[in-house]
């Protein structure tokens, strides 16, 4: 019996040495961990660097920075006055509205009111080259009934009169907002059902197997391995059901709506130097006509 243990205390020292921090730290296991630790509630995609500075909350499905852990307020203030400072809106929900342009029109004037200021319809908005922002309302219900503040983009006229809005939403309000312009636009048909599994536990295991049977063969095979290495998955978003579909019709119309939470990052830069960062970080790219 006292060999027995022996050897038991043996096996588990070797299996300790072999889980180094390079190989727990290997990318192929942080995916598998990453995905595991976000089932309830979804990372930004600028998680971790948030997780290291600040305190982190609990909020509508999301894992956020709530507050710094450092007194860094001076430095955040004297970047939204002289320099820059960039915050990941990413959490906000976009619900992309496709088709003709008079159909959106014609319903989206049913939820909002000129009385409020500007509508859908503005020029300046309607044009794609500004952003607008407007209350929502129940349908055929202003002044009462209120959804809530939204902002919105039309993509710019391609010269065809099908047109592509997206609307951005907080969290807390897209699912009466989704709920009502399905209505409006009686888009109740899925478009595609397209699911997005999360990792199971047992896919997690399978995953952490293939990482200790390359053992040494990692080193010599680096670049097959990389090619191994899976793509982190996105579960869905906070507010959304990673089984259920995202995208709706209408048979009458062919009005579609599509719920593109997490799919398009958004990004807040406030101060003076903004538009510098932005002309430095982005480059045009050439456009070829066929």
């Amino acid at each position: 019996s006292e060999k027995q243990a022996e050897k038991a205390v043996h096996q588990k020292k070797e299996q300790s040495k072999t889980k180094c921090r390079k190989a727990r730290r290997r990318h192929i296991n942080l995916v598998a961990e990453f995905n595991h630790r976000q089932r309830k509630n979804i990372w930004l995609e600028t998680h971790i660097w948030h997780a290291k500075r600040f305190h982190m909350v609990k909020k509508w499905g999301y894992c956020l920075g709530n507050s710094p852990t450092e007194k860094s307020y001076r430095a955040c203030y004297r970047a939204m006055t002289k320099d820059c400072l960039l915050q990941d809106l990413s959490y906000y929900c976009c619900l992309e509205l496709k088709g003709k342009e008079n159909e959106l029109l014609k319903q989206l004037a049913r939820i909002c009111s000129i009385d409020t200021g500007l509508t859908f319809q503005e020029a300046s908005c309607l044009s794609g080259r500004f952003e607008g922002s407007l209350n929502l309302y129940r349908a055929d219900r202003y002044p009462e009934d209120m959804l809530g503040p939204v902002t919105f983009i039309w993509k710019p006229r391609d010269g065809s009169e099908n047109r592509q809005l997206w609307i951005w939403v907080h969290p807390a309000l897209k699912q009466d907002i989704l709920r009502e312009l399905k209505a409006i636009f009686q888009c109740s048909e899925p478009e595609e059902i397209c699911i997005t599994e999360p990792v199971t536990s047992l896919q997690e295991e399978k995953q952490v197997e293939v990482v200790t049977s390359l053992g040494n063969k990692r080193k010599k095979e680096d670049k097959e391995g990389e090619k191994a290495v899976p793509v982190k998955k996105i579960i869905g978003d906070g507010t959304r059901d990673p089984f259920q579909s995202y995208s709706w019709i209408a048979r009458t119309t062919g009005i579609a709506i599509s719920d593109r939470s997490m799919e398009i990052l958004r990004y807040r830069l406030i101060g003076p130097l903004s538009h510098s960062v932005l002309t430095g970080t982005l480059k045009a790219a050439s456009v070829q006509t066929v």
